[in-house]
Formats: structure tokens, C-alpha cells, sequence
């Protein structure tokens, strides 16, 4: 799968012959878009992130982290994202 085609999809039996099939897909689908002057899609590995993001959660899992960060003497921003980051 490509995650910037979501709908486009390769399966092979082997990584290598997937990967060399949804590129193939993904070239064919753009020469398309692009005949059809559609904007393409920029590739999320080259995109510009600010690091923040809203994220919404239960108001008892909020408490919950708040009192681990408040007991391992961090923040909250530090305990949200060290969790995540080891998802």
C-alpha cells in the first residue's frame, strides 16, 4: 500500500515484488492525475511537521497521566509523548 494513494494496493508473494508493483501503480496513477491536471498528493516523508498535534482522550486517562508525570517529576508533554513514542 502507499499511504499518500490509500485506495492503491500490490500484493505479491515476495516484499520486493510488492514494493516494485504499488511503485509501478502509484507512477501509473499519477501520470493520470496529472493528464487530468489533479493535484498529487506530496510524499508525507518529505513533508514539514511542527511537532504538535491535538489529540483528545478520556478525562480519567488525562487524571492518570497527569499523576505519573506529577510523581516521576516531568511533564505532561513528556509523559504523552514518551508513551507514544514507544507505541
Amino acid at each position: 500500500m502507499c499511504a499518500e494513494f490509500q485506495k492503491l494496493s500490490w500484493l505479491a508473494p515476495s516484499l520486493e515484488e510488492a514494493l516494485k508493483g504499488i511503485r509501478s501503480v502509484v507512477e501509473d496513477c499519477v501520470e493520470d492525475m496529472l493528464k487530468n491536471e489533479e493535484d498529487i498528493p506530496s510524499p508525507i516523508a518529505t513533508r514539514k511537521f511542527s511537532g504538535k498535534f491535538m489529540v483528545r482522550i478520556p478525562p480519567e486517562v488525562h487524571r492518570h497521566l497527569a499523576i505519573q508525570a506529577a510523581e516521576s517529576g516531568v511533564s505532561l508533554n513528556r509523559i504523552a509523548s514518551a508513551k507514544l513514542a514507544h507505541s
